[in-house]
């Protein structure tokens, strides 16, 4: 045949499929917010136990010769229990073959994002809690409203010192803060008296991370997603608790050795309620688990910020 034309890329358009790229529009993960702030301790299998202090040695003055005063401290002990947390994801064995649009390296990713706001809304509000009543920061009765302090006296640098206030006052400390991102545009537009920016963020090479570190009042502060009360899903959130601060040495956790995956193609699996089996319809169901810790042995250490005028 005689050539007419050189041969272009567009003769084989149905050959010639798009180089994949990253999925560079995949919002970042959330990470637990909780997790910066309160100590882990490690956890085996079986738990841990922890020494707490109810009290503590005192000394006294005494004359020259005199008999010194007899004193001492007192343990007890707090046990830290590992729970399960746990995800099955189910697709079918076209999909783990296709791997369309890295599908299933993003879903490993976003299963780890699920346990990450699952543990916080179990450490902060209790939701769906498996380390029983009251162990969580909302047993807390410390509560300060952003807003109620008036400009002249402060606003809401105000607000956080009264706070501050709560804890002092009843003898607890001050060692950070953790809020939601909703009130992140509130912090960056407040000053302190002296008119200085009421939060401070770190460098910005050090801000890679969805959770964004900085300094409140002196304290180490960390803004992430999701620390408000759960909601209903659609409905906007308008207030609620925005925020904590406290003595988070007060509170600790622990993981049995982080999450674990595995893959299966001969179960069954409950979908949509009733059980399928994953061999006779050529599925395939990926099983994350984790096992993690979790105590807080003083709630009233911690102040929660409320915004119920948002």
């Amino acid at each position: 045949m005689a050539v007419t034309a050189a041969t272009k890329t567009s003769d084989f358009a149905g050959f010639l499929k798009p180089d994949e790229a990253q999925p560079y529009f995949e919002q970042a993960r959330r990470q637990s917010t909780v997790q910066q702030l309160a100590r882990q301790v490690p956890l085996g299998i079986n738990g841990a136990e922890i020494p707490v202090v109810t009290s503590k040695p005192t000394a006294g003055w005494v004359a020259e010769g005199g008999q010194k005063p007899a004193t001492n401290g007192a343990l007890s002990l707090k046990t830290i229990t590992p729970k399960k947390l746990a995800a099955i994801a189910v697709v079918s064995a076209e999909v783990v073959r296709a791997n369309p649009g890295n599908y299933m390296n993003i879903l490993r990713d976003d299963i780890a994002e699920a346990f990450a706001i699952a543990f916080d809304a179990a450490a902060l509000h209790g939701t769906n809690s498996p380390f029983g009543a009251g162990n969580n920061i909302d047993a807390t009765t410390k509560t300060v409203e952003l807003g109620t302090t008036s400009k002249s006296n402060g606003g809401v640098y105000g607000d956080i010192v009264a706070g501050l206030s709560l804890l002092v006052n009843d003898g607890k400390k001050l060692t950070g803060f953790a809020f939601d991102r909703k009130v992140e545009p509130t912090f960056l537009s407040a000053t302190d008296n002296n008119g200085r920016p009421l939060f401070v963020e770190t460098p910005l090479e050090d801000t890679a991370s969805v959770v964004t570190p900085g300094r409140l009042i002196g304290r180490p502060a960390f803004i992430g997603d999701g620390l408000t009360t759960p909601i209903v899903t659609g409905t906007p959130n308008t207030g609620g608790n925005v925020g904590y601060g406290g003595d988070w040495s007060q509170a600790v956790w622990g993981t049995v050795g982080g999450i674990s995956y595995d893959v299966s193609t001969q179960s069954t699996v409950t979908i949509n309620g009733a059980l399928v089996s994953l061999w006779e319809n050529n599925l395939v169901a990926i099983r994350a688990e984790a096992e993690y810790g979790w105590l807080v042995n003083d709630p009233q250490a911690f102040v929660e910020y409320t915004n119920h005028t948002a």
